[in-house]
């Protein structure tokens, strides 16, 4: 997959380690942003990526940032389209009690490459049956 770094300081995403699905993002910025408790800002990368047809790349948060300091995504989870070229942003939330400090540099994320599927959609008056039929939230738990 291509990335285009955008600006001076950026940093290519990296996997910390071997098995790591994940590539971290670090935060590209000027100066420290400081997020307030419940505040949400998006942070630049200061890279675009080209991702393949038929891929996705999928955002997600670090689990270090979002235990020890309550700092995760405000979209759940992030997605950059095949056809997207333009920086990739972060959209992170405190969720923590205390102001959190993004410096330059910072791993803010991560990134997954995945597959994606799109299948033609088709209007139906009938769908396959299953056991579970229409058991919504909680009907597959213990009693």
């Amino acid at each position: 997959m291509k990335i285009k770094l955008l600006r001076e300081g950026a940093k290519i995403p990296q996997r910390a380690t071997e098995g790591a699905a994940g590539y971290d993002l670090c935060a590209c910025i000027e100066s420290d942003i400081v997020l307030k408790p419940r505040e949400i800002k998006i942070i630049p990368t200061g890279i675009s990526v080209a991702a393949e047809k038929d891929t996705a790349v999928m955002i997600y948060a670090r689990s270090g940032l979002s235990t020890k300091h309550g700092v995760s995504l405000a979209n759940g989870v992030g997605v950059v389209d095949s056809d997207y070229r333009g920086e990739v942003g972060v959209a992170l939330i405190n969720n923590g009690s205390n102001d959190f400090t993004v410096e330059n540099g910072m791993r803010i994320a991560q990134m997954v490459i995945t597959p994606v599927l799109t299948p033609d959609l088709i209007v139906s008056d009938d769908l396959s049956k299953t056991e579970r039929g229409e058991g919504g939230f909680g009907s597959t738990g213990a009693k």
